[in-house]
């Protein structure tokens, strides 16, 4: 199956009841289809539900800056979200919606197949990482799963509703930046066990 394949194959999805929840329309994903570096949100907010393209509201705008200040654009990079599906007035998606999208979710990261996943928030972190444990304890740091590495960030759209969260979340972006250098100069070395934090070095 190819990520275009995919996607036609989620246009019209009724797998949970989000399909009749309101939604105007899938948001599958948008990007590099063959990046190394791929981004993870939550869900679609209102403004993505209409024009089918994640993160281009308040939090979209956000991203683009802090893509731009570690050399990237969002042209190089893929981003898609946990859910497909905006929740009605935003709320959290549940735990049977996440389980059901999740698999489509894991498809797109074996088609695209990035080194580098950045998780945005509590649920694209808890989700790929499999830990229920709050984005705090883990922002940051770098996890070498089996099939990718992943560098969870705080949520674009936290920072905005909380001003004491944007310095953090600057800052996790100049260290996203210190883990893609390591990334194209460090040589391949085996990895540890899943699920661990690793030193940057590792790369």
């Amino acid at each position: 199956m190819k990520l275009a394949d995919l996607h036609d194959s989620l246009r019209d999805c009724q797998a949970c009841r989000l399909a009749s929840s309101g939604r105007t329309q899938v948001v599958f994903g948008t990007g590099n289809p063959h990046a190394s570096i791929m981004f993870v949100g939550e869900a679609p907010g209102f403004h993505e539900d209409k024009q089918g393209v994640p993160f281009v509201g308040a939090a979209g705008k956000l991203l683009t800056g802090l893509l731009e200040s570690v050399g990237l654009s969002r042209e190089e990079i893929y981003i898609a979200n946990v859910i497909k599906c905006r929740p009605p007035n935003n709320r959290n998606p549940q735990p049977d919606e996440i389980e059901t999208c999740k698999p489509f979710l894991l498809q797109q990261i074996q088609l695209i197949n990035p080194k580098l996943v950045c998780s945005l928030g509590n649920f694209a972190m808890q989700t790929l990482l499999e830990k229920k444990i709050g984005i705090t304890k883990v922002r940051g740091q770098v996890f070498r799963l089996p099939e990718f590495i992943l560098f969870p960030l705080l949520h674009p759209a936290a920072a905005l509703h909380q001003g004491n969260l944007m310095t953090p979340l600057r800052e996790d972006f100049q260290k996203l930046k210190k883990v893609l250098d390591e990334m194209t100069t460090a040589p391949e070395t085996s990895p540890p066990a899943p699920n661990t934090p690793v030193q940057m070095d590792l790369f």
